[in-house]
């Protein structure tokens, strides 16, 4: 066949409704294949395959392609590939999208093309088992440094936890290993002079039940940084960690994904994995600064990172604070909740200009935005937010802000 036919061919198989977006992470409109693997992948992705060369090589669809590439790839295509290479992708297991930061696609790609992790059920990793444990660096609350933690993840526990500390029972475990070969008497001796079994207090228990986790690189200031949420005494609670191995931390995410997947499960046994599985982990709706005033109208702006988190709204003094300085509750308009462009006029003591204002049953909230481009991305995030009924629980969440002092 005449290159010209081929190229025809390759176009043809290219309009295949399973090749019209990417094999990895679903961007409609792939534009490179993989000649070895025989997939259609976006121009992101094929750079990511480009760093496994002995596993993938790969070529634009524009350029010129020989009679037997292109049957190799009318032969394959991105669902055969899909029924070999993720035939036993746990439901838990993170898919990204081609939104999702490098970390997460890259180890997705690795996983199913190097590693080989989804094509047999014997394959399948650590982070499957309901209980990990291991070293994470995590972020200081007052000093902004990072130091070696040791993290616990279990399911039989319903909670992650981590230590401050080594354990004094592990440092008894390694004397005791190291003098067990020693003379009697002096084995008695080092066992009477060493403190006696106690596990230390974990620095934080954090129940299954309210845990996040999502994947922020730019943030944290590292391409492996992982931030954790969870909920105490009804309020949330920010770590920050990351570990300098990109599976690893890909990993620590999973597992508690699969930990999630299995309180879930128990907690709503009528429910399918396609109910339960939105409900794992969740990037936030939006992130970034605004203005603030208080609940008075009368106190100046104050510029705050705020996050939006599902239904909280909440705002920080630094991106990186463990705690929030505040939070609103954003309900929906069937209970009255609103959102207006703009200020009412009697406001002053902002100096963004572009404002927006949050009508609740209680009180209207005031904020400012730097640009008219933040004022209107904001607006529809919590647009969306507010059309969406309120599930049951959301009722309690929302009778605890009315209570807060």
């Amino acid at each position: 066949m005449e290159p010209e036919g081929d190229n025809r061919l390759l176009q043809d198989v290219l309009t295949r409704a399973d090749n019209e977006t990417c094999a990895d992470c679903g961007n409609p409109e792939p534009d490179w294949a993989s000649l070895t693997l025989g997939v259609f992948v976006c121009q992101a992705c094929s750079l990511l395959h480009r760093s496994i060369p002995h596993i993938s090589r790969v070529k634009s669809v524009q350029d010129t392609w020989d009679a037997s590439d292109v049957e190799l790839m009318a032969a394959m295509g991105n669902n055969v590939a899909k029924a070999k290479y993720e035939q036993k992708v746990p439901a838990f297991y993170y898919r990204p999208k081609h939104t999702d930061c490098k970390l997460l696609r890259e180890q997705w790609i690795r996983a199913k093309y190097e590693r080989n992790e989804f094509e047999f059920i014997e394959k399948q990793e650590p982070y499957s088992a309901g209980y990990r444990e291991g070293f994470l660096w995590k972020r200081g609350r007052d000093n902004g440094q990072f130091l070696s933690r040791k993290f616990i993840l279990s399911e039989r526990e319903g909670a992650l936890k981590y230590f401050n500390k080594h354990d004094v029972s592990t440092i008894r475990l390694v004397v005791i290993n190291t003098c067990m070969f020693c003379s009697n008497t002096f084995y008695s001796v080092v066992l009477s002079m060493l403190p006696p079994f106690k596990a230390r207090d974990p620095k934080a228990v954090m129940k299954i039940e309210t845990l996040n986790a999502t994947f922020q690189p730019a943030k944290i200031g590292n391409p492996c940084g992982l931030q954790i949420t969870y909920l105490k005494d009804n309020s949330t609670r920010n770590i920050f960690v990351y570990h300098s191995d990109a599976k690893e931390m890909v990993d620590w995410f999973n597992a508690i994904r699969a930990a999630r997947f299995h309180y879930l499960q128990v907690a709503y046994p009528g429910a399918s994995d396609e109910e339960l599985v939105p409900k794992l982990t969740r990037n936030f709706m939006r992130e970034g600064f605004m203005e603030k005033t208080g609940p008075k109208h009368t106190e100046g702006f104050k510029k705050r990172w705020f996050t939006m988190d599902d239904r909280r709204l909440m705002y920080f003094k630094d991106p990186l604070d463990a705690y929030a300085r505040g939070e609103v509750f954003i309900g929906s308009k069937e209970n009255s909740y609103t959102v207006l462009p703009g200020l009412p006029p009697t406001i002053q003591g902002y100096h963004w200009n572009h404002g927006i204002t949050i009508v609740t049953p209680d009180r209207k909230f005031l904020f400012a935005c730097e640009t008219e481009a933040e004022q209107r991305d904001w607006i529809a995030a919590f647009q969306r937010v507010i059309n969406r009924p309120m599930r049951p629980q959301e009722y309690a969440v929302e009778a605890h802000f009315k209570h807060k002092p």
